[in-house]
């Protein structure tokens, strides 16, 4: 299962994958990756995955397990430091960014996600 705020993802995969499309920040898609793993879900991608900064790009996408199956305490260390650093770094908010800039970062998130997919 793929959870991501960008809709090029969304548009990309939704036909061939689950996908589930978070209209918000990348620190929605943070908690509710939280919320699918105390589900008993298990993280496939790392949430701070690429070198960009939490503050730096406002679109994540992660790729969880699709089955549930017990808690796995990696899965919930991994992804309660994740919220940790991002609510960190946050303190620099991204601001006025251009469409060219959005759509920089929407293709960098997507371009990251196919690696870890293998595209």
């Amino acid at each position: 299962m793929i959870i991501t705020n960008n809709d090029w993802v969304y548009q990309k995969f939704k036909d061939s994958c689950n996908v589930l499309f978070i209209k918000g920040s990348y620190r929605d898609v943070l908690v509710k990756v939280r919320d699918k793993i105390q589900e008993g879900h298990e993280l496939l991608t790392h949430p701070l995955s690429s070198s960009l900064k939490p503050n730096e790009t406002p679109y994540k996408s992660i790729i969880i397990s699709e089955n549930k199956g017990t808690l796995n305490f990696d899965s919930v260390y991994i992804i309660e430091n994740s919220i940790m650093s991002y609510d960190k770094f946050n303190k620099n908010k991204l601001i006025n960014l251009t469409d060219k800039i959005i759509e920089d970062f929407k293709l960098i998130d997507l371009t990251v996600l196919e690696s870890a997919l293998d595209i």
